[in-house]
């Protein structure tokens, strides 16, 4: 599994210029903990979490952001972006096709593809649903579905 499977899009940035009380506004309003930091030329920066803006003093988000970030790309397996989150201690990590930001994988969304597997009791297929699907895709089968908690990565 790649991190664009379970990465989410249409991530929220803001400019280095953005105002302290603009960025504190975003995640609160958005109920998001952090919000990465596009440069001049658009490539990402840094990132500002609301730990950045409780710990650090500063009027814009390039006085408050933390600097060179760990990003992956849309290609990086699941299991390494998982162990970067834990070795590392990250919280998230923004997904890059280039030096595009083109989503950003949390801990959270790795935590919820735990939930997200059912596999088909008749041929064996894994579905991803919140729930258990109607019918399998691959041999029609219904009210065949187990669910099958799976480590992410794998």
């Amino acid at each position: 599994m790649k991190a664009r499977e379970i990465m989410t899009r249409n991530v929220i940035t803001v400019t280095e210029d953005t105002p302290i009380v603009d960025v504190a506004n975003i995640l609160a309003e958005r109920r998001i903990s952090a919000v990465p930091v596009n440069g001049s030329d658009g490539a990402i920066v840094g990132l500002v979490s609301d730990f950045d803006l409780l710990s650090r003093e500063g009027g814009t988000a390039r006085d408050v952001m933390t600097p060179g970030i760990i990003s992956v790309s849309e290609d990086t397996d699941v299991e390494e972006v998982r162990f970067l989150l834990v070795e590392r201690r990250l919280k998230r990590v923004p997904v890059l096709r280039g030096q595009q930001l083109v989503g950003i994988v949390s801990r959270g969304d790795i935590v919820r593809e735990l939930t997200l597997h059912w596999i088909c009791e008749s041929c064996g297929e894994m579905t991803r649903a919140k729930s258990a699907p109607e019918r399998c895709w691959k041999c029609s089968a219904t009210d065949r579905f187990r669910h099958e908690r799976q480590h992410p990565g794998m």
